[in-house]
């Protein structure tokens, strides 16, 4: 049952228990209509409304956006529970977001358990609230506050909840704490006054909103929609409220948005059986990504041994550590005392890998070479329970070949963490040729502990993100010697919605990596392969390796990245060697040529069987590299222009270059069968 009714000494308690997370579906808005008839029914004084579980109500079924409205509407319960002839008490029992907070809003009073968390947060599924909650909110809590958790979908605790005067109370019990609560002479929320007009704090959130989620349209509507709070009648912002958050459901951001949102479940839901718990670690490497790694898994409880070469690096290892712990205190994760305790009970460091501690698993971290990776592990191997699980953190390299000359190839596999490991969500779990299916359980549960959002890939050079990476960025390098300039690519690309242009992340991670991975496929000598040689150009010829040598493709001084004239005449010169008469280029065209390259590299991974479905394609690239959630990922992109647009577009680049562009197969067989990349 949705929605359950007891009614006793007068009182009715309306349960909502919809598991998981009680999402208001269509079978629970109806059964909360049944619920209101028999309470109404009934001799009752009070009504109580509260959730089952661990959840008040956890939101809309965001599966029901893509289809048409069904009575009752959320709108029709929330008026009728704010005009109910007997009070209505929420009893916030857990998390009440979106519609749920919506629901407890139309209450008369609002009592949360100390663990409950309550928010607004539809902006981040490219909606707005469409049961009120733009207009009742601001009464509650006035214009600047409503302003902020609307327009960033912020949730908060119960306890600063109850400081922002969303509730009326915390109480352990908030069933009992309705039961008992002495009732007064209260207008509904909807009768408030109109909160006082706030106009800097609209501009602040408008400039907020431009910074924290540019290109979205949700949370500039939101602001305009608890602004207009102050002026309309409640009835005439609760008509704008629901007509705009009825347009927007059915717009390109809502489904990309959707679409990422039901991904990012599809993953986390694949750590949640079998496999084994890991308790300790050891992890090979102490520098950036290695101490980072080391750190995370300390996070969640596992001891940690962590390997250098020798005293020196030990104490550099040593160091990192620290500043991570140093940094957690400085932003408030975490007290001086606590941080140095954690440090001392979870760490212990090596010089070499004679009598390390037993471990579950250990985590190679070393530098980009394939023979440094196969010592380590040659190493490793012996060290450790032949039952402990061996990963390799490659970017790039040959998983297989790493795991050459293992006793157990079995419990070998990649997991290809993002910088900085503590931070960065998304986990590439890289299945080598032997490993088993209890190794791949076992690393998908420890993704699950560090709440990581992992990926399963196949082995090849890149695996998922970097080989899209790589396409990425040969193609802007065609574009360059074409006519572009780095810096018209780059602002293209901000322009699309990434984070930063490709050239830009060249200089902040360092030219030298892409120059390096270069060397290493041959592109310079490679066969029936388009070689632009600006790139290396740059390395070889200047020095510059971006933002750590104070030039890359950009001059950067005092902070400030600039143009380089060496730069662009290094471009012009390449163009002319190569016989090309430079063309100019309108962004339109360098965002199309750059996420198409994406959408074939995505398709000839998927054709490979190097991802196992689209949306993984899109997790990567949304959580590693920037590309915008709002677009839902290039492979969701690519249903929303048109699969026959993209065979188009590939067919007329390829007739141009036919050394760097084709039409995937898969590609052609999902445009014959009228298949979309969301199900492939």
């Amino acid at each position: 049952m949705s929605v359950s009714v007891r009614i006793d000494d007068r009182i009715a308690l309306i349960t909502i228990d919809n598991p998981p997370v009680n999402v208001t579906s269509h079978a629970v808005r109806e059964g909360l209509m049944a619920a209101l008839d028999e309470a109404g029914a009934a001799d009752v004084g009070r009504v109580i409304l509260t959730g089952a579980g661990k959840t008040f109500v956890a939101g809309a079924d965001a599966r029901e956006f893509s289809a048409p409205p069904r009575e009752p509407h959320l709108p029709d319960i929330v008026a009728r529970i704010e005009r109910f002839p007997v009070p209505v008490i929420a009893a916030i029992n857990g998390a009440a977001l979106g519609g749920g907070l919506e629901l407890a809003l139309a209450c008369r009073w609002r009592i949360a358990a100390p663990a409950a968390t309550l928010g607004l947060p539809e902006v981040t599924l490219g909606v707005v609230p469409g049961a009120g909650g733009t207009q009742r909110l601001p009464r509650l809590t006035g214009l600047p506050a409503a302003l902020s958790l609307i327009s960033e979908g912020r949730i908060v605790a119960a306890a600063e909840a109850l400081r922002l005067g969303v509730i009326d109370a915390v109480d352990a019990d908030p069933v009992a704490a309705a039961r008992a609560l002495a009732l007064t002479d209260r207008p509904a929320t909807g009768d408030l006054p109109a909160p006082a007009a706030a106009d800097a704090a609209v501009e602040a959130a408008r400039r907020q909103a431009a910074k924290r989620m540019p290109g979205q349209i949700a949370p500039l509507e939101a602001i305009e929609l608890v602004a207009a709070a102050a002026r309309l009648p409640l009835a005439e912002g609760l008509a704008l409220e629901r007509q705009t958050f009825l347009n927007l459901k059915t717009s390109d951001q809502a489904a990309a948005l959707r679409h990422i949102f039901f991904a990012e479940r599809a993953a986390a839901g694949r750590g949640r059986e079998g496999g084994a718990d890991i308790r300790s670690a050891v992890v090979v490497g102490g520098g950036t990504m290695g101490s980072s790694i080391a750190y995370a898994l300390a996070g969640i409880g596992i001891d940690v041994a962590l390997v250098e070469t020798d005293a020196a690096a030990v104490e550099r290892a040593r160091a990192n550590v620290t500043k991570l712990y140093d940094d957690a205190v400085r932003r408030g994760k975490s007290t001086p005392e606590a941080a140095a305790a954690d440090r001392e009970a979870r760490f212990t460091f090596h010089a070499g890998y004679d009598a390390l501690p037993a471990a579950d698993i250990a985590i190679e971290a070393a530098f980009e070479d394939l023979d440094v990776k196969r010592r380590i592990f040659s190493a490793l191997d012996p060290a450790l329970p032949e039952t402990a699980v061996l990963a390799t953190n490659t970017s790039y390299l040959d998983v297989n070949r790493i795991a050459e000359g293992i006793r157990n190839p079995g419990r070998f596999l990649g997991l290809h963490f993002f910088s900085p490991a503590h931070v960065m969500k998304l986990l590439e779990v890289v299945k080598a040729r032997e490993t088993a299916p209890e190794t791949l359980a076992t690393a998908l549960r420890l993704a699950a502990r560090l709440k990581k959002i992992p990926v399963l890939a196949g082995v090849c050079d890149g695996f998922i993100g970097n080989r899209i990476l790589t396409r990425y960025r040969q193609t802007t390098d065609i574009l360059l010697i074409e006519g572009a300039t780095p810096w018209q690519v780059d602002a293209a690309m901000r322009g699309f919605g990434m984070a930063m242009g490709p050239y830009e992340v060249q200089d902040l991670s360092g030219l030298d990596i892409a120059y390096a991975n270069r060397k290493r496929l041959g592109w310079k000598t490679k066969r029936d392969f388009r070689y632009i040689p600006i790139a290396d150009r740059v390395v070889e010829e200047t020095g510059r390796l971006g933002r750590k040598t104070g030039a890359g493709w950009y001059d950067h001084a005092e902070g400030q990245a600039s143009p380089s004239a060496l730069v662009g005449r290094i471009v012009e010169e390449e163009s002319a060697r190569a016989g090309i008469a430079r063309r100019s280029f309108t962004d339109e065209e360098i965002v199309d040529r750059a996420v198409t390259a994406m959408i074939e590299e995505g398709f000839r991974i998927l054709e490979e069987g190097i991802a196992e479905k689209a949306s993984d394609i899109d997790l990567v690239l949304v959580h590693g590299y920037a590309f915008p959630r709002w677009r839902g990922g290039p492979m969701h992109h690519a249903g929303r222009i048109g699969l026959s647009e993209i065979e188009r577009r590939l067919a007329a680049f390829a007739a141009a270059d036919p050394l760097s562009w084709s039409v995937p197969s898969l590609l052609r067989r999902a445009v014959e069968e009228g298949r979309d990349p969301d199900g492939l």
